[in-house]
């Protein structure tokens, strides 16, 4: 969903930008100046081990009791067109994705196991992700990051300890690239409907002198959107200067993006539009003077999001690592909207009179600004030996945001001034968190997991909200949050586990404004799985039950700039089973079925209906289907050549918690195409002729059909309620209201990539 508080001053950016190149290339020159004080490198093989370092304390191993899907940059390249990476995963287990635009550029949102983004953590080389005050992730502000990472693993459940807000449904920690031995560069170009397009140019210099590289990327992603207007230009870029030797890593990462998208996050209410002309765009929809209907040319969300990490991983001897990691993030920007007929009381103005009449109301142009600084620093060691692999450490945030609003033009301004701000307001976290976390081999076929996390999070806001209400939380928490698991192996091929854990998180700045008395949420996490991997055929099952205390759970509403609005839930759970495969038919067809089934209910919900409080009794959590389901069936004739048929089925679901019919949202079940085939012009190593590396290695053509049976579907939608009394005198009527974000019908995407 959008990010409520869309962000970005100029008063101060020329001047952090010289202080930001400064700082980067300070790293860069202080790499270099170490790089020749220290040994040749011995070993080029431990480049990729001292990588996964940057993100080894966040992540678990193959065995370990903790449900988990692990993603690699082979696995992105194949569908990487420019689309957003929750898009990317859209057939991982129990995933569900969409998009506001509609065709997965721009905002994307994802949610796991019914979980909407807000409740999963994201860590990008072991850094904190989510905004620290909307608890979100907003991959639109890092256009095309997919070309940059290395791998990723998606942890299903509460997961291991991790930095930044807790985990409630999911945890997704980013790897980015690892260093290359051999230099390389790769442009990338593709093409598609809704004059979608993607430019990515890459670069590594290799290792210099065997201990440095350089590498980067430029990318520039581009649609007009499936929904009217709904257009997006993402830029982005990823530097980063690395220095190796046989026992330390040292990492300066720069990254970042602008994005501008013009806003569709209103969805449709009118069900004739929706069936008639589902890709109408209410955003920025007004009436003019003469009573004709137009539309805003610049209703839109514009954003900037500079990221800055130092990385620092030694290998002491053959048992002890240790990892320092840097970071501070800009972020800073604003979304601009056109309001008929506003208040003069809602931005503080006052009342004037033209030949003899009062006016107090005006069509605006506002825009709503934040301006963020986000600092990290993150230290753990790992021991390992052949019985246990040790891992302690700590993580330290803290986050500065500033909101305020603007009025850029108004049709009677009152008595304004050019650069006044209608409201101002401050919001201040910090977070701090130490864990411990173990694998004890107890012998060969059993293996124990503890983890013990102490979180302690501080965050205090004054000012004012953007409706101009006072804004003042000053709130502490402090969260311990336990972990542990027992892994058998029960022959070669199969293993069994069983885990718990317990999660407790704060709420959101959103949580508190609309409601200052909003409580934390807690969860106990209990998995149970069986793994089996043989030859030809793999398979992993997990059955879970997540409890939960005051679960802050989607109600189906959105706010007036689309963000969905949450509720503490008393008791709920989720109980489900996840089921995913890998089968190997033959040298030449493989079959990818997953299937997650589910019950998720809150134990107990009242609401309002017709003016009286109502207890319902036990209902459906909202946006959770029961089933969710995907399938791909793979045709490799050669192994440079690949056809993939991927199957989507997402259940029905409920967009409140009251099982009301007129919130639900009819199942659907989509199907893409996506065909791969690269050229490779490497020769034949027999010859010597042809063991000249060529300048030009391979080519990649890639294709992806998207929707290819035109199903007219929608993956997302609000609902709503509001007592009507004016009807029937003396009579309450409750009013149900929804609205739906259709996505694309058939679309493809065409791309090519040059590798060098």
């Amino acid at each position: 969903m959008k990010n409520l508080f869309v962000p970005c001053p100029h008063r101060r950016e020329l001047h952090l930008q010289k202080m930001h190149q400064t700082l980067f290339f300070a790293m860069v020159f202080s790499l270099s100046s170490v790089a020749f004080s220290q040994q040749t490198l011995q070993d080029t093989t431990k480049v990729e081990t001292l990588d996964e370092v940057l993100v080894k304390a966040v992540r678990v191993g193959t065995t370990a009791p903790i449900t988990h899907s692990n993603i690699t940059k082979k696995d992105l390249e194949k569908r990487n067109l420019g689309q957003d990476i929750p898009m990317l995963l859209n057939y991982l287990p129990s995933v569900v994705t969409t998009t506001d635009a509609g065709a997965g550029v721009g905002y994307t949102g994802i949610r796991v196991r019914g979980i909407n983004a807000q409740s999963t953590n994201v860590t990008i080389n072991g850094i904190p992700y989510n905004d620290a005050e909307s608890l979100g992730t907003f991959w639109v502000n890092l256009g095309d990051i997919a070309s940059s990472v290395e791998s990723l693993q998606l942890q299903r459940g509460i997961g291991t300890s991790t930095n930044g807000a807790g985990a409630f449904g999911a945890s997704m920690n980013v790897l980015t690239d690892a260093i290359s031995k051999d230099a390389n560069a790769q442009l990338s170009n593709s093409f598609g409907s809704y004059n979608t397009r993607k430019h990515t140019l890459k670069f590594s210099t290799g290792l210099l002198n065997e201990h440095i590289e350089i590498a980067g990327r430029l990318s520039n992603i581009q649609s007009d959107g499936y929904i009217d207007r709904a257009s997006a230009n993402l830029k982005s870029y990823f530097l980063q200067a690395s220095y190796l030797s046989e026992n330390t890593l040292i990492k300066a990462i720069t990254f970042g993006g602008s994005e501008l998208t013009y806003q569709a996050w209103n969805g449709l209410e009118d069900l004739d539009l929706l069936a008639n002309d589902r890709t109408f765009n209410t955003s920025g929809m007004y009436t003019d003077a003469q009573g004709n209907v137009r539309f805003h040319d610049n209703e839109v969300d514009d954003y900037k999001q500079d990221h800055y990490q130092l990385h620092w991983n030694q290998k002491l001897d053959n048992q002890w690592r240790t990892n320092l990691a840097l970071n501070y993030t800009y972020g800073r920007g604003f979304f601009e909207q056109y309001r008929e007929d506003e208040d003069f009381e809602d931005y503080g103005l006052m009342p004037i009179v033209i030949d003899a009449t009062t006016i107090n109301t005006t069509d605006l142009i506002r825009r709503r600004w934040l301006d963020n600084d986000f600092y990290v620093v993150n230290a753990n060691a790992e021991y390992k030996n052949n019985a246990i692999n040790l891992t302690f450490g700590g993580s330290y945030s803290t986050y500065i945001g500033d909101h305020f609003g603007e009025i850029i033009w108004a049709r009677y301004a009152s008595d304004s001034e050019t650069g006044d701000h209608y409201y101002d307001g401050v919001g201040k976290k910090k977070d701090f968190n130490v864990f411990t976390k173990a694998t004890y081999r107890l012998n060969d076929n059993v293996s124990l997991y503890g983890d013990l996390q102490l979180r302690l999070v501080d965050y205090k806001t004054s000012g004012m909200t953007s409706d101009r209400l006072p804004f003042n939380i000053d709130e502490n928490y402090s969260f311990f949050n336990p972990k542990a698991g027992i892994t058998y192996k029960f022959n070669d091929h199969n293993s069994f586990y069983v885990s718990y854990a317990r999660a407790n998180r704060e709420p959101n700045r959103d949580d508190f404004e609309n409601n200052a008395t909003v409580k934390p949420e807690q969860l106990n996490d209990f998995e149970l799985g069986w793994r089996h991997a043989s030859e030809n055929f793999t398979f992993n099952s997990n059955l879970y039950y997540m409890l939960y205390n005051e679960q802050l759970v989607l109600t189906g509403n959105i706010d007036n700039v689309g963000n969905p609005i949450r509720t503490n839930s008393g008791k709920s759970y989720r109980l489900g089973l996840e089921l995913e495969a890998a089968v190997k038919i033959s040298d030449k067809f493989a079959w990818r079925p997953t299937l997650t089934l589910s019950s998720n209910k809150n134990q107990e919900t009242i609401a309002s209906i017709n003016g009286e409080m109502v207890n319902l009794g036990k209902t459906n959590i909202a946006f959770s289907p029961e089933i969710v389901a995907a399938n791909a069936l793979i045709f490799q004739p050669k192994p440079n050549f690949q056809m993939a048929l991927l199957s989507k089925y997402v259940g029905e679901q409920y967009m409140g918690n009251t099982d009301s019919e007129y919130s639900k949202l009819d199942g659907y079940f989509v199907n893409d195409l996506n065909i791969t085939y690269e050229m490779s012009f490497q020769g034949n190593e027999e010859s010597d002729e042809s063991r000249r590396k060529p300048f030009l290695k391979s080519i990649l053509f890639s294709g992806l059909v998207n929707n290819i049976f035109n199903e007219k579907y929608i993956s997302n939608g609000y609902y709503y309620t509001y007592d009507d009394d004016f009807t029937t005198p003396g009579t309450i009527t409750t009013v149900e209201g929804a609205g739906y974000y259709p996505q694309a019908t058939i679309n493809f995407l065409l791309g090519m990539t040059l590798k060098f």
